[in-house]
């Protein structure tokens, strides 16, 4: 079975028990802090990807850095994939936790990596126009890729809307090859 799936099942079991339990916010906010930690030390993503660190020592690691900073629902699923040596899904549990959470609560997040920094009135355009059509709060996620040359590359979900002054250029590129 594919990791993302196995993923999606935790992830779902573990929106289902903070539903139940009232504690789905702050799961969310720990599953946030647990990508972040995630994104910001390569070495722990390895050390819990690693089938060479024992098991035991992960958990430990895990309890040192978040069993008093996380909500007892969120260590709990910690430990459970720590005793069946799934520590490796943890970060794309989160991810999809995430996603979940995101899907319940009606929001969208979105990324538009532009040339230059984005006003605050192109912020509020993309805002508006991708929440006519989605019908959800959205969440704008920018990036500045200055090889972009101009325009921009808008990420709604798995659509993307490039309309970029590179893309134009390397379509043309192709047309006269």
């Amino acid at each position: 079975m594919s990791e993302s799936v196995v993923a999606y099942r935790y992830a779902k079991a573990l929106i289902d028990l903070a539903n139940e339990q009232g504690v789905v916010k702050e799961v969310n906010e720990d599953m946030s802090f647990f990508e972040q930690i995630c994104k910001e030390n390569d070495n722990f993503v390895a050390v819990m990807a690693n089938p060479i660190v024992r098991h035991d020592k992960k958990l430990n690691i895990l309890k040192k850095i978040f069993e008093n900073n996380v909500n007892k629902v969120t260590f709990t699923i910690f430990g459970v994939l720590t005793k069946k040596n799934r520590e490796k899904l943890i970060y794309p549990i989160a991810k999809e936790f995430q996603k979940l959470y995101n899907l319940q609560t009606g929001v969208e997040v979105i990324s538009v990596t532009s040339a230059v920094e984005l006003t605050n009135d192109q912020k509020e355009q993309f805002k508006k126009i991708v929440a006519e059509v989605t019908k959800r709060d959205i969440i704008l996620n920018e990036n500045i890729d200055e090889s972009l040359i101009g325009g921009y590359v808008l990420r709604v979900g798995d659509t993307q809307i490039d309309t970029s002054v590179k893309k134009k250029l390397n379509e043309l590129k192709l047309a006269l090859a």
